[in-house]
């Protein structure tokens, strides 16, 4: 079998990835399948590339020597891309996690008319990667999500972020009547949301709920099982959907979501209209969630990056949902609620 460059890729993201399984999801296979083909490019290069132990892949003495080669193959081919995208003026891809809801392309089209504009929706690693291959001019990730490059001893472009905005975790609950049991959906152990979880229930003093009967990868697959099951799951408002009702948290976190390019690669001017752009269309947003630009306002001390959206008292607010004391989803009053 002939080395590719696709090879060179798998060996590189399993690599960077730390595990076999971690590398599937990045690469959007099934594990077997990922599993077999690394078979295959071990059986070509003459033996393993990686030690397997439960805790994930590391290097072997072989995969010492030639992953830094495949890494460097796949960085040469990623700089042809980036060259070639480059030569092509006006383009700005944006990299987004979870999902890209169609009015946010718009919105960014808006305020770079002489742009061509396109979004992409990625796991937080591959968004990050993407920028520093300078295949994606920018991308907005979970502050969680790991900044450094994947290899401390490589040289590694040098990645600019801002904070675009923080956002509260919510209780997401079915839009009917509630289990009399209570039963939740948590996220799997890749999930930026994880730790969030781990966190909070400690801080309510409790270790977690007692029945989980699954384990999601995104906020969308957790409003389906809450919509479907009836379960309850922690959200931020841009994860919910519009068929799940969202119930402020008293003791909420904010998880902060960056903005982040490869410096040199996108100019300072589009920079400032991608970040007013996202921020104008999430303070838009945040007025079709009942009782949310309430919060926003009741607690734009807290979110510095949003101040010049938000007015500075209810009484002065613009146009939007009624006061959280207010307001009501499906016949219940919003307020904030404890996870005790």
């Amino acid at each position: 079998m002939d080395i590719e460059l696709r090879h060179a890729r798998i060996v590189v993201t399993i690599s960077e990835a730390g595990s076999i399984s971690r590398g599937a999801s990045e690469l959007n296979l099934p594990q077997p399948s990922l599993t077999a083909q690394l078979k295959r490019i071990e059986k070509a290069v003459g033996g393993d590339l990686f030690v397997r132990s439960p805790s994930g892949v590391a290097p072997s003495p072989l995969g010492e020597r030639l992953i830094p080669l495949f890494g460097d193959l796949v960085a040469r081919a990623d700089e042809v891309i980036a060259q070639a995208n480059s030569a092509t003026a006006g383009h700005v891809r944006l990299g987004n996690t979870e999902w890209t809801p169609p009015a946010l392309a718009a919105a960014l089209q808006g305020v770079l008319p002489g742009n061509v504009v396109a979004t992409e929706t990625l796991s937080p690693a591959a968004a990050l990667a993407g920028v520093r291959r300078g295949v994606l001019s920018a991308a907005i990730v979970s502050g969680r999500a790991r900044l450094a490059g994947p290899d401390p001893g490589v040289a590694e472009p040098a990645l600019g972020s801002v904070v675009v905005l923080r956002e509260p975790v919510w209780l997401a609950l079915p839009a009917l009547p509630e289990r009399t049991e209570e039963v939740w959906v948590r996220y799997s152990r890749e999930h930026w949301l994880h730790t969030v979880e781990e966190r909070m229930f400690t801080g309510a003093g409790r270790a977690g709920p007692a029945q989980v009967p699954h384990h999601v990868s995104t906020q969308r697959e957790a409003m389906i099982w809450v919509r479907d099951s009836g379960a309850r799951a922690l959200a931020t408002p841009s994860g919910a959907t519009a068929d799940v009702r969202l119930r402020p948290l008293a003791d909420t976190e904010l998880v902060e979501m960056l903005l982040v390019w490869r410096r040199g690669g996108v100019t300072e001017e589009t920079l400032r209209l991608l970040v007013e752009a996202v921020r104008d269309y999430y303070c838009a947003y945040a007025r079709t969630v009942p009782g949310y630009w309430d919060w926003l306002v009741a607690h734009r001390a807290e979110l510095p990056e949003l101040q010049p959206w938000l007015p500075r008292s209810p009484g002065a607010r613009e146009p939007g949902p009624e006061p959280v004391s207010k307001s009501s989803v499906n016949g219940q009053r919003v307020r904030p609620v404890s996870l005790t």
